[in-house]
């Protein structure tokens, strides 16, 4: 034999890649040559491996090489595989040595003949032609036709035409003929050469498949029953065949139907009704009519579960099929497409005959019938499928035995009567699912659409349908335990805690996958094995919130654990574990309820501390001493009086031993004038400190600062702190921040100065941590306990609900009503008076032109700006309100809450009453005392000028007994002072905040107070003053709102609130 072979072309026929492959296999000596015959020009050979693969050689008429192979390589490659490869190699080596070398005797032939026939892969040509191959492609037309039965169906056959000219008249030779590669002779014009022929893939596929029809026939023509003999030119296509053929034939170009010898073009399947129409009509002899039309153009082919009208394939269940067959011997019978129904039998007729027909096709009913119906109830029913990453969704309503496809209806009017309002509510939400519909169903190809439908839309969907789900939907939809956990433990021996991120259920290698999907903000994440997670949980939520907030975010996200100092992780411990996803193992437990119950570590109260400290104080120095344990700072917040002092100095005698052995003294800043207050204290309750006050010129201030580490506790004020907070630079041991609403506004010097302090452990203590805004809250935490809360921009994106939970545990805040149960009551109530007509007439000329400024600015661009002169010229009527002389030169009458005042007073003090004067303007407060002198009546004075030495001998002097009148400017004397000796507070004017003037009252109630107080609100009727106290009354509650929270929200003076206090 001669083949035309050399490297080049080996490589052209085969491709570099399978060259290479198959020269590795002949050089490792894998190729065996089986057979060959030089007159026939072929070879047979076998290429071992893994497998064997058998591969025949032969050559075309026009010298071209064609080969097969056993192996399964795509019929998409247009190059041979390296098996061939290998062969040819063989070949072109013995061709140029002058034989065909070793080659496998007779007996070894036919035994592996014999293997390649029966293996699992048998030797099966390409159906798809080489580039290389240039034999003529033949277009093959095939023509379907139904065949009756003896049973009144079909039978479906099938014709060839080549070249769609040549018919072949005997199919079984032709088949034949193919499956041997042999010649056929079709007529005088064309003969079938399989060297100089081929087919096309699509048609070589249903040729394959005739083949094996053809080889089975004999066990299957028995019980076909055909009518007319066998005709040579068809052959029948099995039931059991069917679905592989429809498939092959809808790939075909060039297929006819063929039905009473009409040719219809290309093969068509529907899934909606048969073109039947059943009308049923009132007879006139009182019966009715049932009027069949196109029921003589349908030809049933029951063992396919198809019916065919038109040259269109219409599937059909059995049941119908049959049906149909019987109906058409019925009407065959009575030569008629109609038959009359007697009356009495028309409602059974309707119930049991009807639903079946309207299966068929389109039932018309008369009105005067459908009365008559019966309507069944509707159960829509909804079934899922996933083929091919597709979401596929079949819907159908039920009534009775009657099924109804909505997406193919043809608008017809029912037969009865149907639930509208129900059908249209499932149609529009799978209408708004993403699904596209197509012809009886819908599909979806959008994974994120396909979650968002199984996990949100299919739960609405269950009240109103029975879902029909699939093995592949169920495991789309992940199901079982899967609640994310953080798991928390606590570091031996040291300050750490440790995070480590689980889901039950997930691998370990998916749970990063996992939260890159959670920090990505996707809904769901995808696991190996297909089903779709859902990461809507609150669980889920909370662990989003848990990385965003912690800072860890990085660490989580490579799946590592993440070890996290005590003193930063704590700010998430509080709350979260009421949300089930943190994991605290016994250490970590027992850190979380010592925060929540402080006496779980057993603090006792030192017992050189000279006093006897009542429950609720105890409470709080045990408080201290937990935060201190854990390195904590905290916020004591207790009411006006409650003894913040007296705790602190009980906290300080217990680490007294610690101070000194480290040589690291507590610092207490507070108010200039309380100062002198902390010192008398110390002396008081604990004379065994050695306390020294940080004060005199800065000379003495530095020596005193030079020699700290030979005293317990060093005090200073705010004011001195600013100027020397580079003396400061040492570290201390605690730092006691008294008054800590000094530093509210984070953006002070004062702010930044106690910032700069180095202290292992600090506390703030204040009455009102809070006065207008939640900012004054983060500004003290940011000095006394940094950690715990985030950055000043990211606070103000906290919801009110979040900040106090995190708080909680790290404020400590009592009211007097809540632990003094035998403090006496407080009454408050307010006295108008209405303004003297001098004052009236000033007041409204003020308030006119203030009016007309304030209507410029009221917007959002000047707003900001003018704010300030906004509120001067508030002041400015707060004043004329108080007494004009307050700011008008020269003025000579007289004012009426001053007059008020003054009968106030006398009646006051004609009962032995002993009376607080607070005022914000330190001039009306000296007005008042030129009234007292003038009636020598005696009286105490303290104002922003009062030493504070001198403050705490005057209250003292007060509360002994001495005078019954104390003038007190508003914000000098509003905090820190004891003057329980009062029983009366007269708060002459108003102040915007509360929280301000509650402190003035408070300086007679407090702990110690033997009697009923009295406070009194002088307010000036129909004046700003009344709308100042409607503004106060919306903000009185903003503690409780992050301490104990509330509903209400809160914020400083508004656009809107300037236009109700000036009523424009």
């Amino acid at each position: 034999m001669s083949f035309t072979l050399n490297k080049s072309i080996i490589k052209e026929v085969c491709g570099e890649t399978s060259y290479k492959r198959g020269e590795a296999y002949y050089k490792s000596n894998k190729v065996i040559v089986n057979y060959y015959d030089e007159t026939k020009e072929i070879c047979e050979a076998m290429v071992k491996g893994n497998e064997d693969f058998h591969v025949t050689v032969e050559k075309a008429k026009k010298g071209d090489v064609v080969a097969r192979c056993s192996c399964p390589s795509l019929a998409s490659f247009q190059t041979y595989c390296q098996h061939v490869a290998a062969v040819l190699i063989q070949i072109n080596y013995n061709q140029q040595t002058g034989g065909m070398g070793s080659v496998s005797s007779r007996n070894d032939q036919l035994t592996n003949g014999m293997f390649q026939l029966f293996a699992d892969k048998p030797l099966r040509p390409k159906s798809k032609q080489h580039r290389f191959d240039t034999r003529e492609i033949l277009d093959v037309a095939f023509i379907c036709s139904p065949v009756a039965t003896k049973s009144g169906g079909a039978l479906l056959g099938i014709q060839l035409k080549l070249a769609k000219t040549y018919f072949i008249n005997h199919m079984r030779e032709f088949l034949s003929k193919v499956e041997k590669r042999e010649t056929f002779h079709c007529s005088n014009e064309f003969t079938y050469t399989p060297d100089v022929h081929s087919f096309k893939q699509e048609t070589d596929a249903i040729i394959q498949q005739l083949i094996k029809i053809y080889h089975n026939e004999k066990m299957y023509e028995d019980a076909l029953e055909v009518h007319a003999k066998q005709d040579e030119s068809m052959i029948f296509i099995p039931p059991a065949s069917w679905n592989d053929m429809l498939s092959a034939l809808s790939r075909a170009e060039y297929v006819q139907l063929k039905q009473n010898e009409q040719l219809f073009q290309g093969l068509h399947i529907s899934k909606g009704l048969l073109p039947l129409h059943f009308e049923f009509t009132k007879g006139n002899n009182g019966g009715f009519t049932l009027h069949i039309d196109g029921l003589n153009r349908v030809r049933v082919m029951e063992m396919y579960n198809n019916a065919l009208y038109d040259g269109k394939l219409y599937h059909l269940p059995m049941e119908d099929c049959m049906r149909l067959i019987e109906l058409q011997k019925m009407m065959s019978r009575s030569n008629s497409n109609q038959f009359y129904i007697p009356e009495n039998k028309m409602e059974h007729f309707v119930a049991k005959v009807v639903p079946g027909l309207m299966k068929l096709g389109t039932v018309r009913i008369d009105e005067v019938i459908s009365d008559r119906v019966e309507t069944p109830l509707l159960k829509a029913k909804l079934y899922l499928d996933r083929v091919k990453n597709r979401l596929l969704a079949g819907l159908e309503f039920h009534y009775g035995n009657v099924v109804i496809n909505p997406l193919e209806e043809d608008g017809q009017p029912s037969v009865f009567n149907r639930d509208e309002k129900k059908e249209k509510e499932i149609l529009d939400i799978m209408s708004e699912s993403a699904f596209a519909k197509t012809e009886g169903g819908y599909f979806m190809h959008n994974e994120e659409a396909e979650y968002n439908f199984l996990y949100h839309i299919v739960p609405t969907l269950k009240g109103l349908v029975d879902i029909y789900a699939t093995t592949a939907i169920k495991l789309r939809i992940h199901k079982g335990d899967t609640a994310p956990l953080i798991r928390v433990r606590r570091k031996e021996r040291i300050d750490w805690l440790s995070f480590r991120f689980d889901i039950k259920g997930i691998p370990e290698a998916e749970i990063k996958g996992v939260l890159v999907a959670l920090e990505e903000k996707r809904k769901y994440y995808r696991l190996a094995n297909g089903s779709l997670l859902s990461l809507e949980s609150k669980e889920f939520n909370e662990i989003n919130q848990f990385v965003k907030e912690s800072g860890i975010r990085k660490e989580f996200l490579h799946g590592e654990e993440v070890n996290v100092p005590l003193i930063r992780s704590v700010k998430w411990m509080n709350g979260l574990h009421e949300g089930n996803v943190l994991s605290l193992d016994e250490s970590v437990q027992d850190l979380v309820e010592s925060i929540q119950n402080p006496k779980k570590l057993k603090f006792t109260v030192p017992q050189t501390l000279n006093a006897v400290m009542r429950e609720y104080q105890v409470y709080g120095f045990e408080w201290m001493k937990t935060l201190a344990y854990y390195r904590f700072g905290g916020i004591l917040a207790d009411d006006m009086g409650l003894g913040k002092t007296l705790q602190s100095i009980a906290y300080i005698d217990s680490v007294l031993s610690e101070i000194r052995e480290k040589k690291l003294p507590i610092l207490v800043v507070s108010p200039s004038s309380l100062v002198y207050n902390w010192f008398s204290e110390l002396k008081k309750f604990a004379p065994h400190i050695r306390a020294v006050i940080a004060d005199g010129n800065q000379t003495e201030r530095r020596k005193i600062l030079k020699d700290v580490a030979e005293f317990d506790v060093v005090i200073t004020s705010y004011p001195l702190l600013r100027r020397d907070v580079r003396s400061y630079a040492r570290p201390f041991h605690t730092l006691f921040l008294d008054e800590a609403q000094a530093f509210k506004n984070p953006t002070t010097q004062t702010a930044r100065a106690v910032k700069t302090i180095q202290a292992e452990y600090r506390f703030g203590l204040t009455g009102t941590p809070v006065e207008n805004s939640l900012e004054e809250l983060w500004s003290i935490f940011h000095v006394v306990f940094p950690e715990l809360l985030p950055g000043r921009k990211e606070f103000g994106d906290l919801r009110r609900e979040d900040i106090a939970k995190r708080v909680k545990p790290f404020v400590l805040r009592r009211l007097k009503e809540d632990v003094l149960q035998e403090l006496p009551d407080k009454i408050e109530h307010l006295q108008s008076s209405e303004l003297l007509p001098d004052q009236k007439r000033l007041y409204a000329a003020y308030l006119a032109k203030l009016r007309e400024e304030t209507l410029k600015h009221l917007d959002k661009d000047t707003l900001r700006k003018n704010k300030i002169r906004i509120l001067a010229g508030l002041t400015r009527l707060r004043q004329i309100c108080n007494h004009p002389a307050l700011f008008v030169d020269d003025y000579k009458g007289s004012s009426a809450k001053f007059e008020q005042l003054l009968d106030i007073l006398e009646e006051c003090r004609s009962t032995g009453k002993r009376i607080l004067i607070f005022s914000q303007f330190t001039k009306m407060l000296s007005i008042i005392g030129r009234e007292l002198n003038r009636q020598a009546i005696p009286y105490f004075y303290l104002d922003g000028n009062t030493p504070s030495q001198e403050r705490v001998e005057l209250c003292n002097r007060f509360n002994e007994g001495e005078g019954d009148l104390f003038l007190i400017s508003l914000k000098a004397g509003g905090t820190g002072l004891n003057l329980t000796g009062a029983d009366t507070v007269i708060l002459y004017d108003l102040w915007w905040n509360p929280a301000v003037e509650q402190q003035a009252a408070d300086r007679a109630y407090r702990m110690g107070q033997k009697n009923t107080v009295q406070v009194i609100k002088l307010v000036a009727h129909g004046t700003i003053e009344e709308k100042m106290h409607e503004l106060q009354e919306s903000k009185k509650n903003l503690i409780a709102e992050v301490i104990e929270p509330g509903e209400e929200k809160l914020s400083s003076i508004t656009e809107e609130e300037i236009r109700d206090i000036l009523m424009i």
